[in-house]
């Protein structure tokens, strides 16, 4: 495999590279001329302990000497341009040859899976499994995604222009590429987050998912007429039902995203039924088929005339041009007729669930406004007297008021917001039907209260005559509510109103936990251990109650928000940890990255779905693998010692100051990337609870640091080391998938750690015991983690991606020297504001091309 990525990825890469050169922009020959002596001067100015202050104006009055320092500065503007561009060229050309780097029908794939699958018992066992099993994707506008809409698309056209070797139409794009902005002008609104997520909807999944599941069918030799589970894949959207910190989300949002997803796929049905029409024009079927064709259409655009409201209406038609083409025609073309089938069942007229979200203490500021208004209507009662009581009392009490609550009866906007949420999914439900919006997600979840207020809202706001058709989600992210997740779920499950409500959902709970917000508040080993022991615990706690429990993931891009390499995670769980549908997050990057390509997108969701059921099928094989009481202890042992040793760092005085002065934190929110606030309170200095993830571990990807994906690993080792624990650390390594995973992803973040890029700060009167610590902990990770494993290099078991990041690393390695140059000036101070502006730019304009390259840094 390394030499076939050095061929069709490194050599095809550095050949259109030099393309660039040749395009008839200003400077541009000079500037790719230059820039590979940056890289070398980059390079062997930090192998000798250089300042990156030193390399850039040692490279000034080495090669543009006579150059104004409005030339030089400029010059520095027009490496970022080039490198951005470098960048994008490269994601095209890896993707291009995806399927040479990648085995598509390899270990993980469905095609193996059958394979497997190879005694008629497995193959029952797969097929029962199959009838209670589910894959979740839920797309999130998380503000990391660095390209804008436009450069995706020229990246779609790069690939298929690459794949082709079309060198003129490579020249066209890269054209293209220099004249189009890197930058977004203006903040995009939740709507516009929704459309551009869209995008892979229509252009991606709409074609991934139904192909994985045809081919999953044809070879179990299952007819797809006869499939009836078309929930084994679904899709979850969270743009435009996300109101967790973004003020920018309300009501009408939510509609309005809902009606996009609903009008998108009708017109992906309306293109594939005109498809279907050009074959199927036999008598007793083209009727069918054209009124399929006119009430799609008119549902789309004339919804005054005859049209589709709701998707088993369509189904009907369609079932009529099957049945007559199988009693009239032979069945010709049915195959076709079946493929187009899937699709509808799949997505019905919904596309995606759009989740609601928001976070526990608006819930409780809403009943606060509500209850109040009660106090003035009913003097008996008293809100005072309420918050004395205890978390029963309060929680019987909101499920016993008879009160109907309307946004019109008070002015609070955020009650005004909750009320017309709840409102919003009811209508939803209406238009689209009942899987289009059916999940209210509860972030910051803490306590049984919290889940309560929600139960309590949606009962007093939707007025419901029958079940109530809404899921309640809690959301456990912070160490100590994980660790709590069990408690706060049995008081759950013991209350009367809420096992009433549960049995109305068909017994069935979901519960999501945070790994970014884990990973920031605990580091790493804990987080990660912390969220596999709860779902332990409520793996047991929900079956000992009969109730079946899902898991839902909420994952970013880096190992440090809960990324890596995710189908090993899941196919590690074990039997003590429920497998009975896999849902996670994905957001930004790892979108585009993973699933910006029918191919990727197909390759990434088999090995999820593959790594869901191998626990199930394969116990026997995966015992062996299963961790012991005693390896948990260990387990838990090393995540303690982790915690911390993260503790120590995160508690130091000036933890939060380095991020708010030295990283690029506070260049974040000129980024214009995202609808939603960097942080979630806008007001007064920088405090650590308000840091969202994403900038906290992006602002560290930045500064070439990664804390969240390693911090703590290599001392909690040592630790046990001493204590004379290395060969039961080993041991436990070979045998557990889980650790392997936990280990090779932490790799990654190490790999991508640079910390001579930094290395200026040690001096630093004010920072340099935090920077020491850092880098300590980052070489002593590194030896020990090799130690851990018995490898000789980061990452030696995935050699592909070890090649990418390398080349990736290298880059980029002249933005970073050109950011941190540009951060070194700020902090000296002394600059003119004109001056000061024109570094902060810099800064800005350097975190596009450092996390695009990465891929999966934010």
């Amino acid at each position: 495999m390394p030499n076939t990525y050095q061929d069709a990825v490194v050599t095809r890469y550095n050949i259109y590279n030099s393309l660039f050169l040749s395009l008839p922009f200003q400077d541009i020959y000079r500037t790719g001329t230059l820039l590979p002596l940056l890289v070398q001067e980059s390079e062997n100015g930090f192998k000798q302990g250089h300042s990156p202050q030193q390399i850039i104006e040692q490279f000034f009055e080495e090669y543009i000497e006579h150059a104004t320092d409005a030339e030089r500065k400029n010059l520095l503007f027009n490496f970022i341009k080039f490198i951005e561009r470098q960048v994008v060229l490269f994601d095209s050309v890896e993707d291009a040859a995806f399927d040479q780097t990648h085995d598509l029908n390899g270990a993980g794939s469905v095609a193996q899976l059958i394979n497997r699958v190879s005694t008629d018992e497995l193959k029952k066992k797969l097929e029962a499994k199959l009838e209670d099993f589910c894959v979740r994707i839920v797309l999130t506008a998380h503000p990391t995604q660095f390209y804008p809409g436009k450069v995706l698309g020229i990246i779609t056209d790069l690939e298929e222009a690459i794949k082709t070797n079309d060198f003129v139409q490579v020249n066209t794009l890269l054209l293209q590429l220099g004249k189009t902005a890197f930058i977004n002008q203006t903040k995009p609104s939740p709507f516009d987050e929704a459309v551009t997520l869209c995008w892979f909807l229509e252009n991606v999944f709409y074609e991934a998912i139904p192909a994985i599941l045809i081919k999953l069918l044809n070879g179990l030799h299952i007819p797809l007429n006869e499939w009836t589970h078309f929930q084994l894949f679904r899709l979850g959207f969270w743009p435009g039902g996300d109101r967790d910190g973004n003020p920018f989300v309300n009501a009408n949002v939510t509609l309005e995203v809902a009606d996009r997803l609903r009008q998108i796929l009708l017109k992906c049905y309306w293109r594939d039924i005109k498809s279907l029409k050009r074959r199927l024009t036999f008598s007793e079927v083209e009727d069918h088929i054209a009124a399929a064709e006119r009430k799609t259409n008119n549902a789309i655009y004339y919804p005054d005339q005859e049209h589709y409201q709701q998707v088993d209406e369509l189904l009907h038609d369609l079932n009529q041009a099957r049945a007559a083409l199988v009693k009239h025609h032979e069945g010709l073309f049915v195959d076709q007729l079946d493929e187009f089938m899937v699709k509808v069942k799949l997505f019905g007229f919904f596309f995606a669930s759009l989740d609601i979200r928001q976070v526990s203490t608006k819930h409780g500021d809403a009943w606060q406004q509500v209850l109040a208004k009660i106090e003035k209507q009913v003097p008996v009662f008293s809100y005072q007297n309420y918050q004395s009581w205890d978390e029963r009392q309060k929680i019987d009490f909101l499920l016993s008021l008879q009160i109907e609550i309307n946004e019109s009866d008070f002015t609070d906007p955020i009650l005004q917001d909750i009320v017309g949420s709840i409102k919003a999914i009811k209508e939803i439900q209406k238009r689209n039907g009942p899987q289009s919006a059916h999940r209210y997600v509860i972030s910051n979840c803490g306590s049984t209260l919290n889940v309560m207020e929600v139960l309590a809202l949606l009962k007093h706001v939707w007025q419901a005559q029958e079940a109530l058709p809404v899921d309640i989600v809690p959301l456990f992210e912070t160490v100590e509510d994980l660790a709590e997740a069990a408690v706060v779920m049995k008081k759950l499950y013991d209350h009367p109103a809420y096992r009433q409500h549960l049995a109305q959902r068909g017994d069935h709970q979901t519960i999501m936990v945070g790994f970014s917000d884990g990973t920031k508040d605990g580091g790493y080993l804990r987080a990660n251990w912390s969220i596999f022991s709860a779902k332990e615990q409520l793996t047991l706690l929900s079956r000992q109650y009969g109730i079946k429990i899902t898991f839902f993931d909420g994952r970013g891009g880096p190992p440090g928000r809960g990324g890596g390499n995710n189908h090993a995670f899941y196919a590690s769980l074990g039997k003590d940890v429920e497998d009975k549908e896999v849902q996670l997050t994905v957001q930004g990057q790892t979108i585009s990255s993973n699933y910006g390509t029918v191919t990727t997108a197909m390759y990434n969701l088999e090995r999820l779905f593959t790594a869901g059921l191998e626990n199930h099928l394969f116990v026997a094989k995966n015992a062996k693998e299963q961790l012991s009481e005693a390896d948990k202890a260990l387990m838990e042992e090393l995540a303690q010692a982790a915690y911390h040793s993260y503790l120590k760092l995160k508690n130091h005085p000036t933890f939060v100051p380095y991020l708010e002065k030295i990283t690029p934190l506070r260049f974040y929110g000129q980024t214009k990337i995202g609808s939603r606030p960097d942080k979630r309170n806008s007001g007064g200095g920088l405090r650590f609870e308000d840091l969202r993830a994403i900038p906290f571990v992006g602002s560290w990807a930045q500064m070439k640091q990664n804390v969240p994906g390693f911090y703590g690993f290599g001392s909690a080792l040592e630790t046990l080391i001493k204590d004379g624990k290395m060969e039961s650390l080993a041991k436990l390594y070979k045998k557990s998938l889980f650790v392997h995973t936990l280990v090779e992803n932490s790799m990654q973040s190490l790999m991508k750690a640079y910390y001579p890029a930094t290395q200026y700060l040690e001096s630093n009167p004010e920072f340099g015991t935090l920077w020491t610590m850092m880098s300590d902990e980052c070489e002593r990770s590194k030896k020990l983690m090799l130690q851990f494993s018995g490898e000789q290099e980061l990452m030696n078991q995935n050699v592909v991606t070890k090649e990418s990041i390398k080349i990736r690393e290298r880059i980029v390695l002249p933005l970073i020297t050109i950011q941190q140059y540009a951060l070194q000036k700020l902090n000296a101070g002394n600059l003119e504001p004109s001056e000061a502006d024109i570094y902060s730019k810099l800064v800005m304009r350097a975190m596009f091309g450092i996390i695009n390259a990465a891929r999966n840094s934010a």
